[in-house]
């Protein structure tokens, strides 16, 4: 991995994202190309994204979308295989791509989670195919609950590790149960602590909770190894990916995975200053979190999928008050080190657009999955890259003629002046491969920018 330069401290925001996107425009030396046309494929398609990244004019716009299920479905083997089978839905994908990669324009993998990592761990917070889902049903899906309580707030805002190994940790893994045998680790003071740090590792309990770590390390071990020949193999054939790391807002971690959305809601009214001072803890944990990632210390992007922002779920005075803040917060933070910030807006943003802008041009990237693309880029996209939104129930259950329609219309609507990408508004499950088709055909048609 590239080092940073050892001025990198000195060094100004620009200065950080100009050499970051230099080493993703230069990262195909590090590549062994299968031919050279995969190598000139790899440097068009880098090219076409920074001068998307820099709200420039590419000479194409560029395309992206996920075939999501689709090459498992045409292999005839169910969605359930992706997590408990990695290798045969693997060599599933690799197939489609050998039919498909150059003439869709992307390169498919199938999600990379292990069923069995997760049901030996007794994970609670999601269900998937083959774990708690049909096996061939179209995706994972969210377990909402309260995981926090109300009253335990302070607990959280005191001591958060604590809080997290001790109480929220032990409800959403069955297998850390028994963590909550255990004293705060901030007791364990000298030799008087000792006791109350053995006692628990004497209990049948902890010492089988440690054994189901092992198990689940050695099933994690296994998964791995079925997908680390496959690392790597689309840069080769000239598909580039910017690295980096993911973020979450902090209220949508407060709202989505602790409190639940009626909870969180609710405490806007009842608890706002304890709901503040948490999302205040959460922002600290996050920056640091996120800027350890691996992915952050030289890749180009941090992602974010944004949920309880969207329009519908709290007032504007409630979406200024409590999530936007914190979140802006953690942009302006990866802003600093150079980092683009690449948004999800799952649902629809139209009544946000207008408070979400006020960046430096060309560091931050939207994504949009329902919001009215004609307003985004009105508000946007003199200063941010905007992606969209190509409904995913259009590709799934529409004619192809219809999806060139809505694609041409996204082009002439969003591509003046560069600064766009052509995409779906969500990853599709079990698109048609004829609509797929549509889009690499509407952008070749209409996409080109004149010289």
């Amino acid at each position: 991995m590239e080092n940073r330069p050892e001025n990198w401290s000195t060094m100004t925001p620009e200065e950080k994202r100009a050499w970051r996107l230099e080493l993703f425009r230069n990262s195909g030396k590090n590549v062994k190309f299968i031919n050279k046309q995969a190598e000139k494929n790899y440097n068009l398609r880098i090219n076409r994204q920074i001068a998307v990244y820099n709200v420039e004019k590419p000479d194409r716009i560029p395309l992206n979308f996920s075939a999501g299920n689709l090459p498992l479905q045409m292999a005839g083997i169910e969605n359930r295989t992706a997590y408990y089978e990695p290798e045969k839905a693997y060599e599933a994908a690799m197939k489609f791509n050998e039919k498909y990669a150059q003439e869709l324009e992307s390169f498919s993998l199938p999600m990379s989670f292990s069923g069995e990592v997760m049901d030996i761990l007794g994970y609670k917070l999601y269900a998937w195919p083959g774990g708690g889902l049909p096996n061939n049903a179209g995706g994972f899906q969210f377990r909402e609950g309260e995981y926090m309580t109300a009253d335990e707030y302070d607990d959280l805002i005191r001591d958060p590790s604590d809080f997290w190994l001790r109480k929220y940790l032990p409800r959403v893994f069955g297998s850390f149960v028994p963590f909550t045998r255990f004293t705060a680790l901030t007791n364990i003071i000298e030799a008087p602590g000792i006791n109350d740090l053995a006692l628990p590792f004497s209990e049948q309990p902890v010492m089988d909770m440690f054994e189901t770590f092992i198990k689940a390390g050695h099933a994690f071990r296994k998964h791995s190894a079925g997908m680390m020949k496959y690392m790597g193999v689309g840069a080769s054939w000239g598909f580039a990916g910017a690295g980096g790391g993911y973020c979450f807002a902090p209220f949508d971690i407060l709202g989505d995975t602790m409190r639940g959305t009626t909870n969180i809601m609710k405490d806007m009214f009842r608890r706002p200053q304890k709901l503040l001072a948490a999302l205040e803890v959460i922002t600290d944990i996050t920056i640091d979190n996120v800027l350890k990632m691996r992915g952050s210390q030289t890749g180009v992007s941090i992602m974010y999928p944004l949920h309880k922002g969207a329009d519908g779920w709290m007032s504007q005075a409630q979406f200024d008050k409590f999530y936007w803040p914190t979140l802006k917060r953690c942009m302006d933070a990866f802003i600093k080190e150079g980092l683009i910030q690449h948004l999800f807006a799952e649902g629809s943003f139209n009544t946000r657009l207008d408070s979400v802008g006020g960046f430096p041009k060309g560091t931050v990237s939207w994504l949009f999955d329902q919001t009215d693309m004609a307003k985004a880029k009105k508000a946007l996209g003199k200063e941010c890259c905007i992606a969209g939104n190509v409904p995913s129930s259009l590709l799934v259950t529409s004619t192809p003629d219809e999806v060139k329609k809505c694609c041409r219309k996204l082009i002439e609507t969003c591509g003046d002046g560069g600064g766009y990408t052509l995409s779906p508004g969500a990853s599709p499950d079990n698109p048609k491969l004829e609509n797929l088709k549509a889009m690499v055909e509407a952008v070749n048609e209409y996409g080109w920018y004149k010289k």
